[in-house]
């Protein structure tokens, strides 16, 4: 194989001579905050799977679906995989090499402006293990540098995978910021897929019920600001979603009852900020991204609960949702 295949954009556009139809799934791999989310929602078009700039955001499969007219690309974005320190992240890398086991092609998503490290390494090493599936690694971020530094890190990516016995089907520098090459990632996704008609309806552009992705949502907000407190403490459960009785039909309101749980009580005035203002702000922040995310008009009713240690109980763990 020896010659590393790095693609750029080429103007020619891809040939239509009625090419099969190709539907499949793909899922997009690295280390936490490699730019995995913001890609899915630059693929997807809209945003569908949490960005935060903690690691452990993402806990549920999100799937975004991008349609094409010769193909469907279903994204399973799975949590990032990490060296497990509780029940929690034992279960998380559990969904995660299942995953990956089951989809049609890897991303590897590795930031263009951070030398590979052993994070890398690690996951690289557990891609190793996957024969079947085709990876693609995907350099992110590619805004933030310039061309040499961009070069070293295709190489070094290339070396990787020579080193632990593997060939990239492709290794493709991208920007989701700039929208540099995001489509053309799509074109190199799209034929590792296997042929066949669409799963999921058009108009459809993620699986997870609204429940799920309104809690995430709310998540997201939730964690904007608490830098220094662990992101994992942190889970929403919707305890309901009903319309408004007696409102006309041109004016809808969703009621929508959410809990905030935390693990301490300690993290409860962090939560809720000087006189309720922090809980406030994230109740106006995600009910705004709800209404977006629904078109329809919310209220919002939050709630900051104490789960004692619920990141290493299984009961508890079940009860939110893992």
């Amino acid at each position: 194989m020896g010659a590393m295949s790095v693609r750029t954009q080429s103007s020619e556009p891809p040939e239509s001579s009625g090419a099969p139809h190709r539907a499949g799934f793909a899922c997009f791999v690295g280390r936490p905050n490699a730019g995995k989310s913001t890609l899915t929602n630059a693929l997807v078009g809209q945003k569908v799977a949490i960005t935060a700039n903690q690691p452990q955001t993402t806990r549920h499969t999100v799937r975004g679906i991008v349609h094409r007219a010769d193909a469907q690309l279903i994204l399973v974005d799975t949590p990032g995989l990490h060296k497990p320190r509780t029940l929690l992240g034992e279960r998380l890398n559990d969904i995660v090499r299942t995953t990956w086991a089951e989809v049609d092609v890897i991303g590897f998503c590795l930031p263009a402006n951070e030398k590979l490290g052993p994070g890398d390494r690690f996951i690289a090493k557990e891609l190793a293990f996957i024969k079947k599936t085709p990876k693609i690694a995907i350099v992110t971020k590619t805004d933030l540098v310039d061309s040499k530094t961009l070069a070293e890190q295709l190489i070094a990516i290339d070396q990787l995978g020579k080193e632990l016995g593997f060939e990239w089907a492709e290794i493709v520098p991208v920007s989701a910021v700039a929208d540099e090459q995001v489509d053309l990632l799509a074109d190199l996704l799209v034929p590792l897929l296997p042929e066949g008609p669409a799963l999921y309806p058009e108009g459809d552009l993620t699986d997870e019920p609204e429940q799920v992705m309104v809690a995430e949502l709310i998540r997201e907000a939730a964690l904007e600001g608490v830098r220094d407190e662990l992101p994992h403490s942190i889970a929403v459960v919707v305890e309901e979603m009903l319309p408004r009785e007696d409102r006309p039909a041109d004016k809808p309101l969703l009621d929508i009852h959410a809990f905030v749980y935390i693990e301490r009580p300690s993290q409860k005035g962090i939560i809720i900020g000087p006189k309720g203002k922090r809980l406030k702000e994230v109740g106006i922040k995600s009910r705004k991204q709800i209404e977006a995310l629904l078109g329809t008009p919310v209220f919002l009713d939050l709630h900051v609960k104490v789960a004692k240690d619920w990141q290493r109980d299984p009961r508890q763990l079940r009860k939110l949702g893992f």
